[in-house]
């Protein structure tokens, strides 16, 4: 009886202690998935911490996620916003139960937090901070060499060096120059609102060509221009 008795308070405490070896382990193997988590959505290859990715899969903050050629991803934060990644995009995002982080090496960025939420975002030569007063849908864009912002809805700022911006609903700001003449122009200008400088620049642009349409069209067959007669001009406006 005695030896039966000692027998099964050996084997309780065997598996207590086997349970309690079993919980520091899980514990050990997932330091950082407490707290908030993140739904993800993906189209064509996207890793996770270096881990393929499908839809549906849990994000926990400080994951790495990376976007290939022609692929796209976003990470659902449920009251805390979304956060939408380009293809060729490479952003370690964290998170807080009412805060959004990352850190943005390439690629591009759309933010859509809700107001209260504490929004920023850091890449090689800037940092995008948003103004929790209000709800803000941001782009972060690093195809062009440089760090340049867009807000679509409410109010962000970008720091870069010494210098701060006050980037308003329909504005962009940039901590570079981008190269004239190149898709980043077009890139700079997404998102605005009225004439910006990509739409200043075409209607710049029309406006030239129509004067010369009007040249060519007062030309005469031996290659003179012709001045004589009466000349209609036509305003663009009407």
């Amino acid at each position: 009886m005695i030896s039966r008795t000692w027998s099964r308070k050996s084997i309780a405490f065997c598996l207590a202690i086997t349970v309690l070896s079993l919980y520091s382990m899980v514990a050990l193997a997932a330091p950082g998935q407490q707290g908030p988590a993140g739904e993800l959505s993906v189209s064509g290859k996207v890793t996770v911490n270096g881990q393929s990715a499908i839809s549906g899969a849990t994000v926990f903050s400080d994951s790495t996620i990376v976007t290939s050629q022609n692929s796209s991803a976003v990470v659902s934060l449920g009251k805390l916003g979304r956060v939408e990644m380009l293809p060729g995009t490479t952003l370690k995002l964290s998170f807080s139960d009412n805060s959004i982080s990352g850190m943005l090496d390439s690629g591009r960025v759309q933010v859509s937090v809700p107001q209260g939420v504490a929004t920023s975002f850091t890449t090689k030569d800037a940092m995008i901070v948003s103004d929790t007063a209000q709800a803000n849908v941001f782009t972060i864009d690093l195809e062009c060499g440089n760090t340049i912002t867009a807000t679509q809805t409410g109010r962000t700022e970008l720091r870069a060096g010494d210098r701060t911006q006050q980037v308003a609903a329909g504005q962009d700001a940039s901590a570079g120059t981008a190269q004239p003449g190149t898709r980043c122009t077009r890139l700079k200008t997404e998102g605005m609102k009225g004439i910006g400088g990509g739409a200043l620049a075409a209607l710049l642009l029309a406006a030239g060509g129509a004067v010369a349409a009007a040249i060519i069209a007062g030309l005469s067959e031996n290659n003179d221009l012709n001045f004589g007669g009466n000349v209609t001009v036509v305003s663009p406006t009407k």
